[in-house]
């Protein structure tokens, strides 16, 4: 992961689940685009996985050089904000097999999602990715708030109060808020696949959390 405070913060979440033995940790510079060295100390330590945090352009470059390296496909990768519907149209192949966690996929089964993702595809000829879809739900969580108070935007309280109550359909399924305002939600392991018609695509493979609560909640003063 970067060495700054977001990679920190996901490695330390992973590390408060995952129980087995961790037979190294690197972090790497901030915006860095070549990874052979990491790569090549990775492949010395024989690890069964891998886990990784490298969004944007790091993400790219890091997947793309983790497949030349022959590593795609011998040792697992798991990530999070690395593999994804933006970072699959740059890297293509060398993303195949690969996993992400998240709690957003465009083959979740719900009618928000399922008319989403239908009717994007339809307008921009590809599949949206998870920022979209955030983006998404975080306008219809507005509209909701809006609608509920009648379109008086100078009723703060209410327009907290309704936001609160998650009055919409979410793309991501039914969740609500808990105390500190971060969501109650589900989280999946996805994985790259490539659909019979040659798609690169994020699938579902299992739920990981269920109704997953943020580990900081007890410790925010924010009690609504």
């Amino acid at each position: 992961a970067p060495n700054y405070a977001a990679g920190k913060d996901m490695v330390l979440g992973f590390k408060r689940y995952f129980k087995n033995k961790i037979v190294g940790e690197v972090y790497t510079q901030l915006g860095q685009q070549d990874y052979q060295a990491e790569i090549s100390q990775l492949r010395a330590a024989n690890p069964k996985a891998v886990f990784v945090f490298y969004p944007g352009g790091m993400g790219i470059q890091f997947l793309k050089q983790y497949a030349q390296a022959g590593l795609r496909g011998q040792v697992p990768l798991y990530s999070v904000y690395t593999v994804d519907e933006i970072s699959l149209l740059a890297v293509k192949e060398a993303a195949l097999g690969q996993f992400e966690t998240r709690y957003w996929s465009p083959d979740l089964k719900n009618e928000a999602n399922q008319k989403y993702v239908t009717d994007y595809r339809k307008k921009f000829g590809k599949t949206p990715s998870f920022y979209g879809a955030q983006s998404y739900d975080g306008i219809m969580l507005i509209d909701s708030a809006v609608r509920a108070v009648k379109g008086d935007l100078t009723n703060k309280k209410g327009m907290i109060a309704a936001m609160r109550q998650v009055d919409y359909k979410s793309t991501r399924g039914p969740y609500k808020y808990n105390v500190n305002h971060f969501p109650i939600e589900n989280f999946y392991l996805l994985k790259a696949v490539q659909d019979p018609g040659g798609e690169l695509m994020m699938q579902i493979q299992r739920t990981v959390f269920e109704g997953h609560k943020d580990s900081y909640a007890g410790e925010c003063p924010m009690k609504w």
